[in-house]
């Protein structure tokens, strides 16, 4: 096809021909629609709805219509009704629409290349299931695709449609499976124009740390470190405590080449006593995500069913999905809601007994909120004797250690409490967590822990940093103050931007709609060395448009708030507002 082939999405001219091209496809030769003496094809969605284009050239070869969650409509609300198709109501659905490809193009990828910018556009957006209409005489060739009939038909004009419906992962490797040869070769070729990356992440799990890119993976660049701004991880703004930087300058030498304790007991009893809790309910891992794999990879199965907040931290949906493949179902935060958790809406939905783990991240990530703890243990105490509950603590001394449930999962069998002491007590590079259980179900986990699960350094820093307490709460309370300042400084930007604190060390920016994009302002931001956090992917709540930015010290936040305002500058048009909406800065909340 030559390098000039692209895919974008639509300008304004190109929205002309699309309108064009769909009357002569849809009226003309398929007679779905009656003719228009205008020549052009709209409908309701127009406006609203997204087209990406395939384009060699200036010569257009074909384009997709997708329809997002957020619009609170679907091309096909016109057919069926919610009752007839109450998969219209289901979370993270988008719609994927009149697939058209000029004819002279038709022999070409121009399709597979446009189902493909779909799939991508969608899943960088949180989408995880999309529905479809595809016309009866086709059928072989969607289900080849991975989509599945509902056991719907649609008549319009002179067509039958069947309504089609796939997950998101499952039709993304279904078209690398059929077409991955084929994208590779051309990806050299393809002028790629969306604001997500062409191909995913190798393990299919986005995650933050991409300023780690910048600096250097191969370590042969640290020097970089001084220039780049890391507020696309959550790692503290603060140095660990003198005494963890004491014991690692001791004799690193000694404390890189000695084994540690075999099963971590010094700082398994160091953390028995800085919580008060036996040391049998007790295990330990090379932090939160090394406990995650460990432990769901015990209870969990194909065949269970798992619920998780949405939004919330995505190595759970990764873990629970693709690693085990577990069948999960998401509890839906609201931003009208302030994203809180609902008490009475969590306890009915949990009433069923169908769920065998409820996973809550509190203070949740990425939303920034706090449950209180007694809500939480109302809401357990109601629930069903069968299903287990994993509370992840990782932000709340941010809080108020007084607030963990740690003292419930040491008794009661269906809590668990996992805490890593990376984010709280800057040691992110140390990985050390821990998991509080009653001793049976801690006892089952310590069996499948590898002896020496965590390095000597980091079970020297993890000990160290318990013991000092108070270095830990002045820096957390600190971190509050720095956090207000740079939510109102980020607010001041733009009216139109909606500033969020929550509870943490992270606060998330919107941009309005109609505005850039999250990612758009992240690839700007880069431009500045400053790197933020596009949380488009974990959600379809946050409708790609809203980005988490770690709280840095001063002089970093002064950077990450003139990056962000340079960015702006870019991304609007010349004399225009970036939004009509004065929304400002919307306060801390539990």
């Amino acid at each position: 096809m030559g390098r000039d082939l692209q895919l974008r999405t639509a300008t304004a001219e190109d929205l002309q021909w699309v309108h064009e091209l769909r009357h002569r496809v849809y009226a003309q030769e398929l007679g779905q629609h009656a003719p228009d003496p205008a020549g052009r094809l709209r409908d309701g969605l127009d406006g609203d709805n997204v087209y990406l284009v395939a384009a060699r050239g200036a010569d257009r070869m074909g384009f997709v219509s997708l329809t997002p969650p957020w619009l609170g409509r679907y091309a096909l609300d016109k057919y069926l009704s919610r009752d007839e198709l109450p998969l219209l109501d289901g979370a993270g659905l988008f719609e994927v629409r009149i697939l058209t490809v000029e004819p002279r193009w038709r022999s070409t990828a121009a399709a597979a290349l446009l189902m493909y910018a779909a799939l991508r556009w969608i899943a960088a957006r949180g989408g995880r299931r999309v529905v479809a209409m595809g016309r009866t005489e086709l059928l072989p060739m969607y289900l080849a695709a991975g989509l599945r009939p509902v056991g719907r038909t649609v008549h319009s004009g002179a067509l039958t449609f069947e309504v089609l419906t796939g997950d998101v992962a499952g039709l993304t490797r279904a078209t690398m499976d059929r077409y991955g040869t084929m994208l590779e070769r051309l990806r050299p070729q393809v002028d790629w124009r969306l604001d997500v990356p062409f191909a995913p992440r190798p393990d299919g799990c986005e995650h933050g740390g991409a300023s780690f890119t910048a600096i250097g993976t191969d370590f042969r660049t640290l020097e970089r470190r001084h220039r780049v701004v890391a507020a696309d991880v959550l790692d503290a703004w603060f140095p660990p405590a003198p005494g963890v930087r004491a014991a690692l300058a001791d004799d690193p030498g000694w404390a890189a080449r000695t084994s540690p304790p075999t099963g971590a007991e010094g700082l398994v009893a160091e953390i028995a006593t800085a919580r008060a809790l036996p040391p049998g309910t007790l295990a330990v891992g090379a932090g939160s995500s090394d406990l995650i794999f460990r432990a769901f990879g015990q209870w969990l199965t194909p065949d269970s069913r798992v619920l998780l907040m949405d939004p919330g931290y995505g190595e759970y949906a990764h873990v629970t999905e693709r690693v085990i493949g577990c069948r999960v179902d998401r509890f839906r935060l609201r931003r009208e809601d302030g994203w809180r958790i609902d008490p009475a809406r969590l306890s009915a939905t949990v009433g069923s007994g169908r769920y065998d783990l409820v996973v809550v991240v509190n203070p949740n990530n990425p939303t920034g909120r706090h449950a209180p703890a007694a809500e939480l243990r109302s809401v357990i105490a109601g629930a069903p004797a069968g299903t287990r509950w994993w509370i992840d603590e990782a932000y709340l001394g941010y809080v108020d250690m007084a607030e963990s449930l740690a003292g419930l999962a040491a008794t009661d069998p269906r809590v668990v409490v996992c805490s890593s002491l990376s984010k709280m007590y800057a040691l992110s590079g140390a990985r050390a967590a821990y998991l509080v259980a009653e001793p049976v179900t801690a006892a089952r986990l310590r069996r499948w822990t590898p002896p020496w699960p965590v390095g000597l350094p980091a079970q020297l820093a993890a000990v160290a940093a318990l013991r000092d307490p108070a270095y830990y709460r002045e820096r957390w309370l600190r971190t509050h103050v720095l956090r207000g300042r740079l939510a109102a400084d980020l607010a001041g930007l733009d009216e139109a931007l909606v500033v969020e604190e929550g509870v943490a060390n992270f606060l998330t920016v919107t941009l309005p709609p109609g505005g850039p994009s999250a990612a758009q302002l992240v690839d700007e931001c880069h431009r500045h060395d400053v790197y933020l956090r596009d949380l488009s992917p974990l959600s379809p709540e946050y409708e790609g448009r809203t980005v988490r930015i770690a709280v840095r010290d001063t002089a970093e936040n002064t950077r990450i708030v003139a990056a962000c305002g340079a960015a702006l500058d870019a991304l609007r048009p010349a004399s225009a507002p970036l939004g009509a909406v004065p929304l400002g800065v919307a306060g801390s909340a539990r």
